[in-house]
């Protein structure tokens, strides 16, 4: 069994990044609880009326070094964000082109009977829900909270068995395909031809987003904390979505 337990260092009182941080940058996002607030389901969320027209407006100025790295699925994201820009889904490992092109994966057979074991999970414990994704099945508890213990319990053993990848978060926990995590994604794409050369730039709240930080700054580029103060890979922060909307809107004007 693989645990998502990135090295991370601990940085007090992480400022607010400055707006000039985007100029010569290449930059990737999040999704929720980034750019939109959590919900208590996954399909609840709700996308800003701007933000599609933010993400292009940014794509745009940016000249297409911009991405969307989420631990959704890549269709789903495109689908909600209605922006074609590059995105990455599956914390990492699924690539859709801005053209929707979506690069070849093989989903893990054993993730059929992960998703059959949680299932039954969620009919003894109500307010808990299973989301099948491409190559992961998640294991919400957020309406749920008492069977943290229970779900993380389940996952952990499915996980072991199947020599899956055990991706926590927050207030889920997820069994995946392992071989890539959201840090492996950036260093994929700063290989690109338009993002050679450029320093990268994530946004991102959770721990799965922690590879990314560790990525960015190893690249010479830095990454912005969404969220209270925590221990973290993170250069800068952000208090929230809105702020970090606020920001983007900031940062894009300066790149115009």
């Amino acid at each position: 069994m693989r645990h998502s337990d990135p090295m991370v260092a601990y940085a007090p009182l992480l400022r607010t990044p400055p707006v000039e941080l985007l100029w010569h940058a290449s930059l990737f996002l999040d999704f929720d609880g980034t750019l939109v607030e959590l919900a208590e389901r996954p399909d609840a969320v709700r996308v800003d009326v701007q933000l599609p027209g933010l993400i292009r407006q940014l794509h745009e100025r940016l000249d297409g070094r911009l991405a969307l790295i989420s631990g959704r699925s890549a269709s789903r994201l495109r689908a909600m964000l209605g922006a074609d820009v590059l995105t990455v889904g599956s914390h990492g490992m699924e690539f859709m082109a801005a053209d929707g092109t979506v690069a070849p994966f093989e989903r893990p057979a054993a993730l059929a009977e992960v998703e059959a074991a949680m299932s039954g999970l969620t009919r003894l414990h109500p307010g808990t829900l299973v989301e099948v994704k491409p190559l992961g099945v998640a294991l919400h508890f957020r309406k749920c909270p008492s069977a943290e213990a229970v779900c993380v319990g389940l996952a952990s053993s499915l996980a072991e068995r199947h020599e899956l990848y055990l991706q926590p978060g927050k207030m889920m926990i997820e069994v995946r395909a392992g071989g890539g995590d959201k840090g492996t994604a950036i260093r994929t794409l700063m290989r690109e031809p338009d993002m050679i050369g450029t320093r990268p730039i994530f946004m991102g709240d959770d721990i799965t987003d922690e590879p990314g930080f560790v990525a960015a700054q190893e690249l010479s580029g830095a990454g912005i904390l969404v969220g209270e103060q925590r221990t973290t890979a993170a250069s800068y922060r952000l208090d929230d979505v809105k702020a970090t909307l606020a920001w983007l809107e900031a940062a894009s004007a300066e790149v115009a």
